[in-house]
C-alpha cells in the first residue's frame, strides 16, 4: 500500500511511509505543496493506516484550507518582486525587464509563468552574489561558488568547501530577508553549525537579523504558492497530526 485516497470534494491522496523507527501512526500535510504524508511503523496494518486517515480527515481538510492560493504568472496578474506586488504586462521584444515598476514579458501568454521564472532566476543570483560577497568581505572569507536552486525544504545551505546554494524565490522577499539568508549562509563559513557562536558571527555582519528571520518564517509558504513548473522537491514547513 503506497497511498490512501479519501472521496470528497477535493479528493485527498495520503502518501505512506513505513518507518522502523517510528512507533505510532503520524500524518504530515505540506503547507508548501499540500502533499499530505502518513508515516507507518513496521507494524501497522493497511486497515489501521485507512481507519486513521479517515478519523483524521477533517483535521487534514481543515490544514489544506490554510494554505495560501496558488498564483499562476500571467498578463495582467502581480508578481511578488522584492517584498512588493508588479504588475505582469505584455511586451514586444526578446528579454524580459522590470521598468516602470512593471515587470514586462515579451512573448506568448503561455510563456508568461517560465519567462518571468527565468528572469527571477538570473535577478536572484546577481542579487544573492553582491551581498555574499559584502558578508564574506565582512569576514574575510572566501565563497567558492553560488548556485540557484528552487529547493522545498531550505532557503540556503552551506557546504564544507565553501559553496553555497540558495532559494531563487528569495529575490520576490524584501531585500531584507535575502540579505539575511545570504548573511546566515556566509556565517556558515566559519561555523558549521547553529550554535550560540555562530549566532554571534550572524549579529556581527546582521544587526537585528531575527525580523527578517521571522518574516520568512511566517511569510516562506507566500513565496511558495507561485506556480512556474512542476513542483518535484520535497515537502516543508508541515504541520503534524500524531
Amino acid at each position: 500500500m503506497r497511498q490512501i485516497h479519501l472521496p470528497g470534494d477535493p479528493e485527498i491522496t495520503v502518501e505512506i511511509r513505513v518507518n522502523t523507527r517510528a512507533r505510532r501512526l503520524s500524518l504530515r500535510v505540506s503547507q508548501l505543496d499540500g502533499r499530505v504524508t502518513m508515516t507507518l511503523p513496521k507494524c501497522a496494518s493497511a486497515s489501521e493506516a485507512r481507519g486513521f486517515a479517515c478519523e483524521k480527515e477533517h483535521w487534514i481538510r481543515c490544514q489544506l484550507g490554510k494554505r495560501p492560493q496558488e498564483i499562476i504568472p500571467r498578463i495582467g496578474g502581480q508578481i511578488l518582486l522584492e517584498g512588493q506586488q508588479v504588475p505582469i504586462v505584455g511586451l514586444s521584444g526578446r528579454a524580459v525587464r522590470f521598468q516602470d515598476g512593471q515587470l514586462q514579458v515579451p512573448g506568448d501568454a503561455d510563456r508568461v509563468p517560465i519567462r518571468t521564472a527565468a528572469y527571477l532566476k538570473t535577478l536572484a543570483r546577481e542579487r544573492l552574489s553582491r551581498a555574499c560577497d559584502h558578508y564574506s568581505g565582512l569576514l574575510g572569507v572566501d565563497v567558492k561558488g553560488i548556485t540557484m536552486r528552487d529547493t522545498r525544504s531550505r532557503w540556503g545551505s552551506c557546504t564544507t568547501d565553501g559553496k553555497l546554494m540558495f532559494s531563487w524565490r528569495l529575490i520576490m522577499a524584501p531585500k531584507d530577508v535575502l540579505d539575511y539568508v545570504a548573511a546566515h549562509e556566509v556565517a556558515h563559513l566559519l561555523e558549521m553549525n547553529h550554535s550560540p557562536p555562530y549566532w554571534a558571527v550572524v549579529a556581527g555582519i546582521y544587526p537585528g537579523y531575527k525580523i527578517p528571520r521571522q518574516w520568512l518564517r511566517k511569510n516562506g509558504a507566500v513565496l511558495h504558492s507561485y506556480r512556474f513548473a512542476q513542483l518535484t522537491t520535497a515537502p516543508s514547513s508541515e504541520h503534524i497530526m500524531q
